[in-house]
């Protein structure tokens, strides 16, 4: 038992600075998007660019790929939510759900471009966990897609990535990255049960 408390102190000590950089940044934006708060895209851009780097080192070539998607939906995001004149820093955007056809589509993507992307990792790089790392790029684009546009949902579809990004972190030896995707979940949940009560108002004055 002493030893495996004392290898998990020297796995904590052995991390960068650059990785706890982006674990604060990141828990802070995901954080700020469950609250519809508009600072969450340019605390997630400085977390983006850092897990670029981080990514990349570690090999998980589809998850860097991904961080330049999140970079572009990011500005993206931060334009879509700043619809609207408020005296507060909340999206004006209003909150939707998907229909029976969006899931449809979605779980089409979802399988097409995993088996894709899964291929293309196994045959021209160096990963050991091709597939996963696809199954899990592409499930966070459509996550990802569906907050800039404030939908519900992606809060579930995020609970679901980070269950399984928990374990690969760890098996990259990325502790503290492992650590906030196992904070995510529960800042994820909330986010769910926050924008649901927001859209129970909209109904409400409808």
């Amino acid at each position: 038992m002493k030893e495996i408390l004392h290898l998990i102190i020297q796995q904590f000590l052995a991390i960068t600075w650059i990785e706890w950089f982006g674990t604060i940044t990141g828990a802070l934006c995901v954080y700020l998007a469950a609250k519809e708060n508009i600072l969450n895209w340019p605390v997630a851009i400085l977390s983006v660019v850092t897990y670029i780097y981080i990514f990349y080192h570690a090999k998980l070539y589809g998850d860097t790929i991904l961080q330049f998607y999140f970079l572009g939906t990011s500005f993206y995001g931060w334009y879509y939510w700043s619809y609207g004149k408020s005296d507060s820093l909340k999206s004006e955007r209003p909150v939707s759900t998907l229909v029976v056809k969006d899931w449809f589509i979605l779980s089409a993507i979802l399988v097409v471009f995993s088996i894709l992307i899964g291929v293309l990792l196994d045959n021209y790089t160096d990963t050991d966990v091709p597939y996963v790392d696809s199954f899990c790029t592409v499930t966070s684009f459509i996550a990802q897609y569906l907050m800039t546009r404030k939908k519900l949902e992606n809060w579930l579809i995020w609970i679901f990535v980070d269950i399984i990004y928990i374990p690969l972190y760890i098996h990259k030896n990325l502790l503290a990255t492992s650590v906030l995707y196992f904070i995510f979940l529960f800042i994820a949940l909330q986010g769910y049960i926050d924008w649901k009560k927001t859209l129970k108002k909209q109904h409400i004055h409808e």
